[in-house]
């Protein structure tokens, strides 16, 4: 009896922090937003060379002494960028042990890990190669496009491994190839929208104009840097993908359940949201605060539009078959 009780003891304390890993992968997105945002402000404030050109130490020591402010901004990011790293790297395993071969949380947590390392390679190759502070280069905002792209990738598959953790249906999008399609396109509109996003931000951030007016001028002027006439893609394409994603998401969820159509018109609303902060952060000359707001709401709606395509994509999703029968 006694070995008997001990077992069951174990089984069940297993069941308890088995039953935790759900909300520890929640937890774990949420602060990875937290994180990119804080990001979004290193970027933003210049703070991007507070530790030098030196990675992972900074300035040459593993502990900054007597740091100035920028230092202490970089500093703090990349301290919190750590912590995200061991969280996934905690996720990755607890979902290896908590779930059997072939689970779909089984290989979002494993492509969670490798694009948190993807991450932070990138994240080191913009200090290592100097692609910070008022560096103006090219390669410096391609190293942004593919830092954004590998970041909104990290989240949908977070968002995905807490998805599927907290019992969503494994994914069929063969079932539905028209619906994946429609799925697949939309997603590439917001990550280009995304993308053009990061290359504008820094744009705004390395030439900050005084007026509204002024910045247009220099956006159509042929004789401005590249990263200032870049600037005027952003606003076109976001607003299209924008609109896309207000027109279609409610219509991937149309012939789904009731939770499927919330999601899509959560994922509508946000978009709009997305819209109106967007034309805020122009009129206002994209102050540091408003772009982490906006990059705060692009977040948002890359997430719930990843949820939405892995509600009405999964396996067991019922489409309403149409009657050819006419009443008498």
């Amino acid at each position: 009896m006694g070995a008997r009780a001990r077992v069951t003891r174990i089984r069940a304390y297993d069941r308890k922090v088995i039953g935790r890993l759900p909300r520890f992968a929640w937890s774990l997105l949420a602060y990875n937003v937290a994180v990119i945002v804080w990001g979004a402000y290193v970027r933003a404030s210049g703070s991007g060379a507070g530790c030098g050109s030196h990675w992972p130490l900074c300035n040459g020591e593993v502990i900054p002494q007597s740091p100035a402010t920028a230092t202490l901004i970089e500093f703090s990011h990349r301290l919190t960028s750590g912590l995200a790293l061991v969280g996934v790297i905690v996720l990755a395993v607890w979902t290896y042990r908590a779930r059997r071969r072939g689970d779909p949380a089984r290989g979002a947590a494993a492509a969670s890990l490798g694009l948190m390392l993807s991450e932070a390679a990138v994240g080191a190759g913009l200090v290592l190669f100097r692609l910070v502070a008022d560096n103006a280069s090219m390669a410096r905002a391609l190293f942004m496009a593919a830092h954004l792209m590998n970041t909104f990738l990290l989240l949908g598959a977070l968002s995905l491994t807490a998805w599927w953790l907290s019992g969503g249906a494994a994914p069929a999008p063969r079932a539905h190839p028209r619906l994946a399609a429609a799925w697949l396109l939309c997603a590439m509109a917001v990550l280009l929208a995304a993308v053009s996003g990061a290359v504008a931000a820094l744009g705004d951030t390395l030439y900050p104009t005084a007026s509204l007016t002024e910045g247009l001028w220099a956006d159509l002027s042929s004789t401005s840097h590249v990263l200032i006439r870049l600037r005027l893609l952003h606003p076109v394409i976001a607003v299209t993908a924008g609109v896309t994603l207000i027109l279609a998401a409610p219509r991937l969820a149309a012939s789904d359940d009731a939770a499927g159509r919330r999601l899509g018109i959560v994922v509508s609303i946000s978009a709009g949201l997305q819209i109106v902060a967007g034309v805020v952060n122009v009129v206002l000359l994209a102050p540091v605060w408003m772009q982490m707001v906006h990059l705060l709401l692009a977040d948002v709606v890359w997430i719930g539009f990843v949820l939405l395509g892995a509600h009405v994509l999964r396996v067991d999703a019922v489409r309403p078959v149409r009657s050819t029968s006419t009443a008498a």
